[in-house]
């Protein structure tokens, strides 16, 4: 297959935008930046959430990996995470919890710090669509999508912070005594007919976000968000599994090529990690220019 790093740049500024060829993600060695820091990442069982937990656990944290769907592919997480080849590695469990339960959530902060010590750092990744028109729309499914993607983050931020409280900075393991990094959406600005409850529970988040990153930064706690654009996962499948479909959604990113969830990962390790800690409440795009209003980029 013909890449990018293979190609001179001469050869590349010739050929038009669906000329392009796939992208070959570089890979790059671990490091251990995250050592002795243990991290809950919700709905790790797949996509952005198995991959963050993955690269977390390369950085050298231990890490709960949270799910609520079949504990095979929980496991197959761990085993993923804890195998990857890194001396330094993390450990990793996992535990089921419904993130929009408040007692399944203490549950599982009462756990990781039994098994860990303590909890450094928060994934709030643990998010879901029932997609339907306005007026088709249940109440149980407005609720569901409310109820997980913006209350499950609300429950787990609340636990994490009174962890966080309770044990202080300690300077040896971080410049923070706790760091918060929210998985939102470019939806949480692009408005999305067809997913008013979904667009809605991203919004939530974004403001969310930042009121909490706002009141609990004197206690030297960070809180952050991701908001990915379009990312290679199955919960958008029929975007991207058939070259119709991924011709199509590239008129929505000007890059030109889907975001695969290591992009997300790379970033959340790093947002974790004391190299961002004068980051705080800023929401963070990562979308090929999705946001970009490109049916602007001839001149509208």
């Amino acid at each position: 297959m013909t890449t990018v790093s293979r190609m001179n740049s001469a050869a590349i500024r010739d050929l038009t935008p669906d000329q392009l060829p796939e992208v070959v993600m570089p890979t790059c060695e671990a490091r251990p930046i995250l050592r002795g820091q243990t991290a809950i990442v919700t709905g790790a069982s797949s996509g952005i959430g198995r991959s963050i937990a993955a690269a977390l656990c390369a950085a050298g944290a231990n890490v709960v990996v949270n799910f609520i769907g079949p504990e095979a592919e929980a496991q197959a997480v761990v085993h993923e995470a804890t195998h990857c080849g890194c001396d330094h590695r993390g450990r990793a469990i996992c535990h089921r919890a419904d993130v929009s339960d408040e007692g399944q959530v203490d549950e599982m902060f009462a756990r990781a710090i039994d098994e860990f010590g303590t909890v450094d750092i928060l994934i709030n990744n643990a998010g879901l669509q029932q997609d339907a028109a306005l007026e088709e729309m249940t109440l149980s499914q407005w609720r569901r999508v409310i109820d997980v993607n913006l209350t499950g983050q609300f429950l787990c931020a609340r636990a994490a912070v009174r962890e966080f409280k309770r044990r202080g900075v300690k300077p040896s393991v971080s410049c923070a005594a706790g760091k918060i990094v929210c998985v939102s959406s470019v939806h949480e600005v692009i408005p999305w007919a067809g997913h008013v409850n979904y667009a809605a529970s991203k919004g939530g988040v974004m403001l969310m976000m930042k009121s909490i990153a706002q009141e609990v930064a004197p206690w030297r706690i960070r809180v952050n968000s991701i908001c990915p654009g379009a990312i290679r996962t199955p919960i958008n499948r029929a975007a991207w599994a058939t070259p119709e479909a991924y011709a199509d959604l590239l008129k929505l990113i000007p890059y030109k090529r889907i975001g695969e969830p290591d992009d997300i990962a790379r970033l959340a390790v790093w947002l974790a990690s004391d190299e961002a800690d004068y980051i705080t409440g800023a929401s963070l795009f990562v979308d090929g220019g999705m946001t970009l209003y490109p049916g602007f980029e001839a001149g509208g």
